[in-house]
């Protein structure tokens, strides 16, 4: 039977400026004598900073009391937070905007966040930012610039290594600094650099995996499974998420994915989604917006692809929809680059279509007026992938408060997302006379169209905004130090 023991504290101990009774960093506490629920006994309590208090414990009946001694448990709160990521604004890439908005939301907790980052080199306008720049309580240092052939595969796999060593230098001279690391997958290496250092000072980090490789690239065909690298990255990645106090993935799909490849991780594995921001992105009518306006999309149904036009995205069926819809008075727009870009404007030049509108990445700014300058949104992602990315463009998407339309094989987790929150629908790769009549449909039922997008914005007010994914972030990272 369990001894239930509550504790009173001097009215001076309770004015102390170590005592908080709401406070989660509760001490430790164990007893050296038999307890008697008659008598008064002496509880000798010590804290992990070895620190002692004696304190006067009048132990009260079985029915009266709420808390055992073995409840109380010693926790620490996160206060310093290193985040190694490529990739940051002012750089367009989804990842720096997303760690971005991550560590600002941390920094409202009270947590001071240090960034290592690299100058801008795969979307940008600026292409050289300050090296060292303090942002409140969020400092990020930025590297040399690096942006060999980063346009090509062999460019980038070649920057990021060389980003890599930069890492490893930089959490050497770092690692006592910090109370945790988080290490992003951009470049997908990033880890390796971690783990060495953590052989030698045995610091604490946590991995945030946003791709998974080897297993895309050989999903692409860019290398065999059989190859001996990808025989080397997945041993890599054994070793990795076997010594990571933490692993973060985007789905629970890619949960599966990594549990398969080193199901000895399953305990510490964390799905937690990406976000969209309903206070940057507020639903707004076309007719007043300017962006709208200024792309004459006003008075035209409009369909938007805002993000990266990779090798992971189903851009095909996309074209092969508008295609079906040239005649319509139907806009598909564009907007962002990447791989797949310009040879997606190839086709649709080739093919004669008059229905397309390409625009660069915008700036974070004009993202509020992009994102609701259409009727519906698209998101993509390419057959055999779906446990391996996961499409952020989707969650900004929901904050603009229009349906969404997911391109993806039959059992992509995107696909649960709208049957839960009903804000659109579900079509197969290929599927493209599915999608031309769902455009229809709500091109002529525009009650059904609100409804949708009503329920998009709904969705991610209750669970995907910043507040909601910043605490989730905030529950591994401090299990991580604990």
């Amino acid at each position: 039977m369990e001894l239930y023991d509550q504790m009173e504290l001097s009215e001076d101990q309770r004015n102390s400026s170590s005592y908080s009774p709401t406070k989660e960093n509760k001490y430790l506490t164990k007893t050296n004598t038999d307890l008697n629920i008659d008598q008064q006994s002496m509880v000798e309590t010590e804290t992990l900073s070895d620190r002692h208090i004696s304190i006067q414990s009048p132990l009260l009946s079985v029915e009266t009391v709420r808390t055992t001694i073995n409840d109380i448990n010693y926790h620490k709160k996160l206060t310093t937070l290193s985040v190694i990521t490529e990739f940051f604004p002012p750089d367009y890439a989804a990842t720096g905007q997303l760690i971005e908005e991550l560590v600002k939301q941390l920094e409202k907790k009270g947590i001071r966040i240090r960034v290592f980052t690299g100058q801008p080199g795969y979307a940008f306008t600026t292409a050289q930012a300050p090296a060292l720049e303090q942002l409140g309580n969020i400092r990020v240092r930025r590297s040399r610039a690096t942006q060999l052939w980063s346009d090509r595969i062999r460019g980038k796999a070649v920057n990021g290594i060389l980003f890599t060593v930069r890492t490893f230098l930089h959490i050497i001279k770092n690692a006592r600094k910090n109370d945790v690391f988080l290490l992003t997958s951009a470049p997908p290496f990033l880890s390796i650099a971690g783990y060495l250092t953590h052989l030698l000072l045995r610091f604490p980090y946590v991995c945030l995996i946003y791709d998974l490789y080897p297993d895309i690239a050989i999903a692409l065909g860019v290398v065999s499974q059989k190859h001996w690298v990808a025989k080397l990255w997945w041993e890599l990645n054994r070793r990795i998420w076997r010594a990571s106090k933490g692993i973060i993935v985007l789905s629970p799909a890619m949960k599966e994915r990594v549990v398969a490849i080193c199901p000895e991780v399953a305990d510490k594995v964390s799905v937690i989604h990406s976000w969209g921001d309903p206070e940057l992105i507020l639903p707004i009518a076309k007719e007043k917006n300017w962006f709208a306006k200024q792309h004459n999309l006003d008075s035209k149904f409009t369909v938007l692809y805002s993000g990266n036009m990779g090798r992971c995205h189903d851009l095909e069926t996309i074209l092969a929809t508008a295609q079906q819809l040239q005649d319509e008075p139907i806009q598909f727009v564009c907007i962002g680059g990447g791989p797949k870009r310009e040879s997606f404007i190839k086709d649709v030049t080739r093919l004669g279509l008059k229905n397309f509108l390409f625009l660069p990445y915008q700036d974070k700014s004009v993202l509020p007026y992009s994102l609701t300058a259409c009727d519906l949104s698209l998101v993509s992602v390419e057959s055999g992938l779906e446990s391996l990315v996961a499409p952020s463009k989707l969650y900004p998407a929901l904050a603009a408060g229009r349906p969404i339309a997911t391109i993806c094989p039959k059992d992509s987790y995107l696909r649960q997302l709208i049957a839960d929150g009903k804000f659109g629908i579900s079509i197969d790769n290929g599927e493209s006379d599915t999608l031309s009549k769902f455009i229809l449909k709500l091109k002529s039922d525009r009650q059904l169209a609100e409804k949708m997008g009503n329920a998009a914005r709904e969705y991610l007010q209750s669970n995907f905004t910043p507040e909601i994914i910043s605490k989730q972030y905030i529950n591994v990272l401090e299990q991580a130090i604990n």
